[in-house]
């Protein structure tokens, strides 16, 4: 099977079930967003020497794809598709409890920096950011799950802490910032 189509050559994309649109429309924006976020997360993976993070990690890819597919979808969908639960969310703030129990409260704003992995969790939180206030643009004529954008929002929360978590379990100190 050849991977390339031609039939995107036009700017147009298709959406899960045939709807063609175009290629810089908020919808394909929300859901590229969150594949950049998962291919992002796959550094991480590649990066972290922690087998208990990665599992987590690869889980979190798994859900990111499911809402790729549910962001994928036209408005009138009628496809059965896998769903953001509220588990989902409440698995991100109980592992964000755990992790923060284990590092010394914040005193000062950190900068995101200090090791390879520390830097690429930061960006995944950005990105993450980035995904959910795309995904917030599309809500608005989607009538999407409020789980999504409550799950995105979490879930730059949790590489907030993760990158705090990662670099205490290296033995990496924090770079705290301090105006010029």
């Amino acid at each position: 099977m050849k991977i390339y189509t031609k039939t995107g050559d036009k700017g147009t994309t298709s959406l899960f079930g045939g709807t063609r649109i175009s290629k810089d429309d908020a919808q394909i924006e929300a859901y590229g967003t969150v594949d950049e976020l998962n291919s992002l997360i796959g550094l991480c993976i590649a990066s972290i020497d922690i087998p208990e993070i990665k599992e987590e990690l690869l889980g979190i890819q798994v859900l990111l794809f499911n809402m790729g597919s549910i962001l994928a979808s036209p408005k009138d969908n009628e496809f059965k598709l896998p769903k953001i639960e509220a588990d989902d969310i409440v698995f991100l703030e109980r592992q964000m409890d755990t992790m923060d129990q284990q590092l010394e409260p914040l005193k000062n704003f950190i900068l995101p920096s200090g090791s390879k992995e520390i830097s690429f969790l930061h960006l995944a939180r950005t990105v993450t950011r980035r995904a959910e206030r795309r995904v917030i643009t599309i809500q608005r004529h989607l009538a999407l799950d409020e789980n999504i954008v409550i799950y995105l929002n979490r879930l730059s929360d949790y590489f907030f802490i993760l990158a705090r978590f990662v670099g205490h379990s290296i033995g990496t100190k924090e770079v705290t910032w301090t105006s010029t």
